[in-house]
């Protein structure tokens, strides 16, 4: 509502300051015409110019010098025919002339053609309007020639002051375009930087985190094929560990093409998303972790929005890691369920098994999953418990899921 009424305020501010200017125009002859001469036939053939003007001036901007050459025609045969039955009107009537004359030279466009027309067909109008002046006046008192030529001679200077004003627009709009290029000059460094900038962040990861992720996957393979060698649980281990780094290198890999190239950051292989977390919680049973899961969800996993699945997917991911960090050995519980029209995931894990000695992260964990809860419009709380264990609580909004589809 406000912002429509913006535009019609907007919209109606240059009409209602040209309207002003019109009935400024039209009304001092007016107020002029009992001094020039009091005569009811005299009111009423300034009436009839002053409804001519009235009906051309609002059209003087897209029709300039047709607008300028109607109201020359109607004020000399105004002049013309007043004289000629003893009749003057109010010097002001050449107002609405000057009004004209100033919007041919703003917003003339062709200028041979309009001086030709404005010089041409004006002066040949004045001619022979001043020659029939001097055939049908009344009285030597009625006849102008030096009087009309003394009304006319500041009308250039109206023009000149058009002229000036749509000089003033033209610099201004250059200014303007020119100030576009410096930005959008400005705007392409900024894109060509960043992109240099990710290419060597993306060259950076590849030489170090891919090749060492390359480097385990390969040896945890070389160890799988000597399994006959290792007792069960080793073997376990191993199979565990050989699909996580395969798994991390893939992920990476989508990463990097991002990286490289924002406009082709289409991944390879899809996101991970709710059906894909009991898989994560049996890689981390197989690593050792004691974890307890329940996925409580009531809709069709697919139905829920592909960045809420993968944020809900990293949270879990991210606290899992968190655990066999900090709390090796403890029991992680993993809750996920709908909760008033939201979606609810809680990783809980207890306090360690055994003493385990202090371990300083970088924190950029807690901050990754705070920016994706953000950005869906959720919630995020973590923190310690009363038994010495960790809680990630994040609630998240289903908003984008239809009613029906979300067992509501």
């Amino acid at each position: 509502m406000t912002e429509h009424s913006n535009r019609w305020r907007a919209g109606w501010r240059p009409r209602g300051a040209d309207a002003g200017l019109v009935l400024l125009t039209l009304c001092a002859p007016l107020l002029m015409q009992s001094s020039a001469d009091p005569s009811a036939r005299a009111w009423w053939l300034l009436l009839a110019t002053e409804v001519v003007a009235a009906v051309a001036l609002p059209l003087r901007r897209k029709l300039p010098v047709t607008v300028f050459l109607v109201l020359l025609a109607t004020l000399v045969a105004a002049l013309v025919g007043g004289a000629a039955s003893g009749m003057k009107l109010s010097p002001l009537i050449f107002l609405s002339l000057a009004v004209a004359l100033y919007n041919v030279g703003s917003y003339g466009t062709n200028w041979a053609r309009t001086w030709l027309v404005v010089l041409g067909g004006g002066g040949a109008v004045v001619a022979a309007g001043v020659w029939i002046n001097q055939l049908t006046a009344v009285s030597a008192q009625y006849r102008g020639s030096s009087d009309v030529i003394a009304v006319l001679a500041p009308m250039p200077l109206a023009w000149a002051t058009g002229f000036a004003a749509r000089t003033h627009r033209a610099n201004l709009a250059a200014a303007e375009r020119r100030m576009a290029d410096v930005l959008r000059e400005q705007q392409l460094r900024e894109q060509q930087a960043a992109q240099q900038e990710r290419v060597r962040i993306a060259r950076e990861m590849h030489d170090v985190v891919a090749h060492s992720l390359t480097l385990l996957v390969v040896q945890a393979e070389t160890l799988r094929a000597r399994g006959g060698e290792l007792p069960a649980w080793a073997r376990t281990q191993i199979d565990g560990l050989a699909i996580a780094g395969r798994q991390a290198g893939g992920e990476l890999r989508d990463l990097l093409r991002v990286l490289r190239g924002p406009e082709d950051a289409a991944p390879l292989a899809p996101m991970p998303g709710l059906r894909d977390l009991p898989e994560l919680l049996d890689r981390s049973r197989a690593a050792g972790a004691q974890v307890d899961g329940r996925i409580g969800i009531e809709a069709d996993t697919g139905a829920l929005p592909r960045p809420t699945q993968l944020t809900v997917y990293r949270i879990v991911q991210e606290s899992l890691t968190n655990a066999r960090r900090h709390s090796p050995g403890a029991r992680v519980r993993v809750d996920i369920a709908e909760d008033a029209g939201r979606l609810r995931c809680e990783v809980v894990n207890s306090r360690p098994a055994e003493p385990v000695a202090a371990s300083w992260g970088t924190g950029l964990g807690l901050v990754s999953m705070r920016e994706r809860v953000d950005a869906l419009g959720g919630e995020l709380r973590t923190g310690p418990t009363d038994d010495g264990g960790f809680q990630v609580l994040a609630t998240l909004p289903l908003s984008m899921i239809p009613l029906d589809a979300a067992g509501v």
